[in-house]
Order: structure tokens, then C-alpha cells, then sequence
């Protein structure tokens, strides 16, 4: 998740709304604030998971073959005059 910022006078705002709040939810957000700014550690990618190798019964020719058989030819043009 990104980060936000925020002017001062947005801050202000912010407290103006908080500072009535009573002592044990300043507290409980205090905690919470406090948590948010806690570096966790990144998770390491395995590369080898995020690929697979090609499962297939036909030799390297016949596929190539095959793309090449599926391929349209669009010879219709849409003339824009």
C-alpha cells in the first residue's frame, strides 16, 4: 500500500477532531499509529516459482507448425476517405 501525505493544515484538522476523543481511544490509536510505522521485512520471491516449464507432446517443429497454420491473414482494409 502507498504512502499519503498531508499538509500541516490538514494535520490540524485531524487533531482538532482527536483531541476530544478520551484517554484510552488516544492511547488505542496511539498504538495503532505506532504499529504502522514498523518496518516489515519483504518477502523473498522464489524466481523459479512464477514459471513452468511447457508441458507438451509435440516436438518443437510441429508447434511452430501449428502457430504458423492458426495465423489470419486480414487482407480487407477499411478505407477512412
Amino acid at each position: 500500500m502507498g504512502s499519503l501525505t498531508i499538509s500541516n493544515k490538514i494535520l490540524d484538522r485531524y487533531f482538532g477532531y482527536l483531541k476530544n476523543l478520551d484517554n484510552t481511544t488516544k492511547k488505542n490509536l496511539i498504538i495503532k499509529l505506532t504499529k504502522s510505522l514498523e518496518i516489515k521485512p519483504k518477502k523473498e520471491i522464489d524466481l523459479k516459482s512464477l514459471f513452468g516449464a511447457w508441458d507438451d507432446e509435440r516436438n518443437s517443429d510441429e508447434i511452430i507448425s501449428d502457430i504458423r497454420s492458426s495465423r489470419v491473414d486480414k487482407t480487407n482494409t477499411i478505407s477512412f476517405e
